[in-house]
């Protein structure tokens, strides 16, 4: 059936056809007007401070009118378009990818208000664009039916996503349709790192304001119904590189009640404008780590052969987020050369305990962001290490609380008569490598959660007189990459380098 034809039979009908959600087609409806006005151009002599800087005038010129600001997101073109008519004799066009057309115009607004930044947007088709987060941070894909995107746009949002960019999926009215069907697509664009749901810590939940509980416009979802905003997420780096929400963003950025969809799930207008603030925020404040990230970097492989008398920096593979920060490790690492008084591999391997029994080796590394859980025969594989004498650090990458419960159980499996104790501000760890480590530099989340910290936060537990088991609650990692991470809990980077460069030490030579 024509899509226009259908479209305008539904509407004519009124509710009842709606209400029962028979097809995703019955979610094809208009979500609100367009925007006020269109966005304005750059005229000529004008530029602007790169990303993420707030936008100022670098060149004198007269100017006629003010300059348009720079683009941060973009809403990507893709589905059909169609013809509807109103019951009161009006009609129009509509199109899959702009239900609600003033959605970012509205968000954007917002967050000029309260971040005191002026950005844009700007219609992208992935056929011509360049995939440079460094000119676009941003791409926003909204709907309420299926998802459609061909190999090759697919194949650009990979790319863009791998350079450092961030794509935000709106289920804009909460269809299943759009929520299922974008669930599938990631999952073959990314088959290596499957959706996770957001921890309620994460930056992107307080990035400007703290947003703990959800309030909703339409239809609370959920069996309680929910009360926390709800986010799934593709890790990429420590960062969020896609970002999912199952239920709308766009509806409550632009104030819309939805009358034509009964069953319609959108935030209300506070909380879509406090996500959305948050949303931009944390776009603007990952920007620089996301390009840091993306730089590629050579993994030493799980079978190489049996390590050398070099200490090799052995990154344990889990079911989690298990590579939070790529490349942390070899900067670390290169710091190492000439400074440590022990054969160290300037090379990270990435090995899976469920798989590799750890012989040979003596240093083990594992991060993440949250929950994971060690299979029956990692935990074999590690106990076998550990008893063997190798040493096990264990970093909460940018200080989650969802990370650290998980730490605790799953060592209190790993090792159950062990126990996790600080460790002592003299001990030889702190005090006999390279850089001793008395008072510590907090970044600002970590002070602010910690105040009367003033020594390290590492716990470890003890075997056969020495520390075996050593985890740091707070982030080591992030500071040795050397770019910001807004509201991570952790060291910054003179503390973290001086106590990574002491683990590393302590473990080549206990």
């Amino acid at each position: 059936m024509n899509t226009s034809v259908l479209i305008a039979g539904a509407l004519l009908l009124g509710s009842s056809v709606l209400a029962t959600a028979a097809s995703e087609n019955d979610w094809f409806v208009p979500l609100g007007p367009p925007p006020k006005a269109a966005p304005r151009h750059i005229s000529g002599g004008e530029s602007f401070a790169p990303l993420p800087l707030p936008a100022t005038p670098l060149r004198r010129s007269e100017r006629k009118k003010d300059p348009a600001p720079p683009k941060l997101i973009g809403k990507v073109v893709w589905g059909e378009t169609a013809t509807f008519n109103f019951t009161d004799g009006t009609a129009g066009e509509m199109a899959d990818w702009n239900l609600c057309p003033a959605d970012l115009q509205s968000l954007l607004r917002l967050a000029g208000n309260g971040l005191a930044v002026r950005y844009g947007t700007q219609t992208v088709a992935l056929a011509t664009f360049e995939a440079d987060p460094a000119t676009m941070p941003v791409l926003f894909l909204s709907g309420t039916r299926s998802l459609r995107l061909d190999g090759d746009q697919l194949a650009k949002l990979r790319l863009y996503v791998q350079r450092g960019g961030l794509v935000v999926f709106d289920s804009v009215a909460g269809s299943p349709y759009f929520t299922d069907s974008t669930r599938q697509v990631l999952g073959k664009l990314f088959p290596e790192s499957p959706l996770r749901r957001i921890p309620a810590d994460h930056p992107l939940l307080h990035a400007a304001v703290d947003v703990t509980t959800a309030g909703f416009g339409k239809n609370t979802p959920g069996t309680p119904p929910e009360t926390r905003p709800v986010f799934e997420a593709i890790y990429v780096g420590c960062r969020i590189g896609v970002l999912l929400s199952p239920y709308g963003l766009g509806c409550g950025w632009d104030g819309r009640p939805v009358p034509q969809l009964p069953l319609a799930v959108f935030y209300d207008v506070e909380t879509a404008g406090k996500i959305g603030v948050n949303l931009v925020a944390y776009a603007l404040g990952y920007a620089e780590a996301g390009l840091e990230e993306a730089k590629p970097e050579l993994f030493g492989a799980a079978d190489a052969g049996a390590p050398s008398d070099e200490l090799v920096f052995t990154q344990l593979v889990h079911s989690g987020h298990w590579d939070v920060h790529p490349g942390a490790a070899a900067a670390l690492l290169r710091k190492s050369a000439g400074v440590l008084a022990a054969r160290v591999s300037l090379r990270r391997q990435a090995v899976d305990p469920d798989r590799d029994a750890l012989t040979g080796r003596h240093f083990a590394y594992l991060t993440g962001l949250d929950d994971f859980k060690f299979s029956d025969r990692a935990l074999v594989n590690l106990r076998h290490f550990l008893e063997g004498g190798g040493t096990l650090v264990v970093n909460n990458g940018l200080g989650l609380a969802t990370f650290d419960a998980a730490v605790r159980r799953e060592l209190r499996r790993l090792l159950p008569t062990g126990v996790l104790r600080p460790v002592a501000a003299g001990h030889p760890l702190l005090t006999a490598g390279p850089f001793p480590v008395g008072e510590v530099h907090l970044s600002p989340a970590a002070k602010a959660a910690e105040p009367a910290l003033a020594g390290p936060a590492l716990e470890a537990i003890e075997i056969g007189g020495d520390l075996r088991v050593i985890y740091s609650r707070l982030d080591l990692e992030a500071g040795w990459t050397g770019c910001e991470h807004p509201l991570m809990k952790g060291y910054e980077a003179d503390t973290a380098t001086a106590l990574g460069l002491d683990l590393l030490l302590y473990a080549a030579t206990h």
